[in-house]
């Protein structure tokens, strides 16, 4: 519902920090002396990259899942997913020992559906799209009496996300700038439950590709706006918001850019290069977004999520060959 956002609280994320604690993996927060000189301030990446499933979706998955009760877990789960989403739901059910079924679309990385039918789960990736994925799993859903859990809202799913602005907090405690992907809102409102909470001094700022831009567009709109279903190196990043997301985003924003797809690209390849780092595109966005100066002398220390690490070996390598 619309005021999810104001629902979650750092108390709640601080609550998550516990559920999560020898579960996720506390991931490495690494000054970039490369981005720092560009940004004009010390940047820092938190390589969510690293984490157990290859991006930050364990967190929220896994918060959600752990707390839901016997009889709901033994009918098991249902999620759709960009594969990111799936990955943390299919290792979060697979921790529990109860069933899992992820809808993702036909487009959906070949690492990520591999992935999630090697955790367990049923992977069903016959829908067009990310938007079609999520129509086939809320009714999959109701059909099977299963628990549908939304890639990007909900109070305990919210609080998991959180976790990550959580753990930067830990070692940048005068965090000056965070800048985070933006797609359904989830990690933004996690992550912004907490810093409006206890640091509201920090800026937070979203990054996400031209082809994913339905929060900017909203944003910019005043209300929320449909996008295509277009190509994009950015595919966690994929499909339109709701009213829930919509929320966050005006309550959780201080800034919103976007970038091309070929500032992701140079993004990606410049990660490989500067920092020995595989990112996809939705992780590079915000790397991406200082790059290309979209944002220009950030308040610092800068911390920005890299979300996710999980791109087809293949389009990597033709990533690095072109830029």
């Amino acid at each position: 519902m619309p005021g999810m956002f104001s629902e979650t609280s750092a108390d709640d994320v601080l609550t998550a920090v516990g559920r999560l604690a020898g579960v996720a993996r506390r991931t490495p927060l690494r000054r970039s002396p490369a981005l720092s000189a560009i940004a004009g301030s010390d940047v820092f990446f938190k390589l969510e990259s690293e984490q157990i499933t290859g991006s930050f979706k364990l967190r929220g998955a896994f918060n959600l899942i752990s707390s839901l009760p016997g009889e709901a877990r033994e009918r098991g789960v249902v999620a759709s997913s960009a594969g990111n989403h799936g990955l943390g739901v299919a290792w979060a059910s697979r921790h529990f020992g109860i069933p899992a079924t992820i809808f993702v679309p036909e487009t959906a990385p070949r690492v990520k559906r591999e992935g999630i039918a090697a955790l367990g789960a049923a992977v069903d990736a016959e829908s067009p799209n990310y938007d079609a994925a999520m129509e086939r799993a809320t009714a999959f859903a109701r059909e099977r009496g299963g628990t549908f859990v939304h890639p990007c809202t909900g109070r305990a799913l919210l609080a998991g996300q959180g976790t990550v602005a959580a753990e930067i907090l830990e070692e940048l405690p005068g965090l000056g700038t965070l800048i985070v992907p933006v797609g359904g809102g989830g990690l933004l409102g996690g992550c912004g439950a907490l810093l409006r909470g206890v640091a509201p001094a920090a800026r937070i700022v979203g990054a996400q590709s031209e082809n994913t831009a339905a929060m900017a567009r909203s944003l910019e709109a005043k209300e929320i706006v449909h996008i295509a279903s277009l190509p994009t190196l950015a595919d966690g990043l994929a499909g339109d918001i709701d009213e829930v997301a919509f929320d966050i985003g005006v309550h959780a924003l201080d800034e919103m850019h976007t970038v091309s797809e070929d500032a992701i690209g140079r993004a990606i390849a410049w990660l490989a290069r500067e920092e020995e780092l595989v990112v996809e595109g939705a992780g590079a966005v915000g790397v991406a977004a200082i790059l290309e100066r979209a944002v220009s002398r950030p308040a610092g220390p800068v911390a920005v999520v890299l979300s996710g690490g999980n791109i087809d070996h293949e389009r990597h390598a033709t990533l690095l060959e072109r830029w």
